[in-house]
């Protein structure tokens, strides 16, 4: 049996969330709607509540239908699909390219007169294409990432070095923060293995629940040359492991489905 969890003080899941991270674990990113309302059973969301958050989200322009009923990301979902596979694929610094020690710098231009939502998603753009701000407008990253660079017309672009590299990417980046959620998330996979490997369906939503969150922690990666990583860095450690946790959740999650899909 897969074991009991505390759940208090967690948020309940909404139909858009669970259609979003089921579409986000796949590649392709596209899927079935009886297998994106299947999901949604999984935590006790009625296939009303579903059929019609995949409506929104189509009008939100984060779905498309395909010609076939398929469901499929588009727009800034699909990037984020993008960014999470090249997350999941970057082994902490070990696959990037060798770093020359130079760093790309974006500097704002006329930052201070933008309206604030402007401001709040341009730094978000920044944070996902994994710069650090160095101080009010100034962004930089190491230069060992190929197309690093945010596609904005606001920004001038410089190269730099800095004479304690490692000092600043532990100022611009939580490394340690990352680090130690890492070593949770791996424990948690660890503890679930046994009920995944046992086929306990029970196990299924904690386990979606878990392999969304190990996602997103993917992507939360600065993915910086091993130059400029802590000693003992689980990005590797991570994506092995999780590379086996996925292999046992998707075959769990196929038999829960098997009934429901037919190809």
């Amino acid at each position: 049996m897969a074991q009991e969890r505390n759940t208090a003080g967690q948020r309940p899941l909404t139909a858009r969330s669970v259609v979003a991270s089921t579409l986000l674990g796949v590649d392709p990113p596209v899927l079935p709607v009886r297998v994106l309302v299947r999901s949604g059973e999984l935590f006790g969301i009625a296939e009303g509540t579903t059929r019609v958050a995949l409506s929104r989200m189509v009008a939100a322009g984060e779905l498309v239908v395909d010609g076939d009923g398929r469901y499929r990301l588009v727009g800034r979902l699909l990037d984020r699909h993008r960014r999470q596979r090249l997350s999941r694929q970057a082994h902490g610094g070990a696959d990037v390219p060798a770093w020359q020690g130079e760093w790309h710098v974006a500097i704002v231009e006329g930052g201070g007169r933008r309206p604030a939502a402007d401001r709040a998603a341009f730094r978000a753009a920044m944070a996902s294409a994994r710069f650090g701000e160095l101080r009010e407008g100034v962004w930089a990253r190491p230069d060992n990432l190929p197309d690093a660079k945010y596609a904005g017309d606001e920004l001038t672009w410089a190269m730099a070095t800095f004479d304690d590299p490692a000092a600043v990417a532990s100022r611009l980046w939580d490394l340690r923060g990352w680090a130690y959620r890492a070593r949770e998330l791996i424990g948690e996979m660890d503890e679930w293995s046994p009920a995944l490997a046992a086929h306990d369906l029970q196990a299924l939503p904690d386990t979606f629940v878990l392999s969304a969150a190990v996602l997103r922690h993917f992507q939360a990666d600065p993915l910086l040359p091993a130059e400029l990583l802590p000693d003992d860095w689980p990005g590797a450690t991570l994506r092995e492991r999780y590379d086996a946790f996925d292999a046992q959740f998707v075959a769990l999650w196929r038999y829960w489905h098997r009934s429901f899909v037919s190809r």
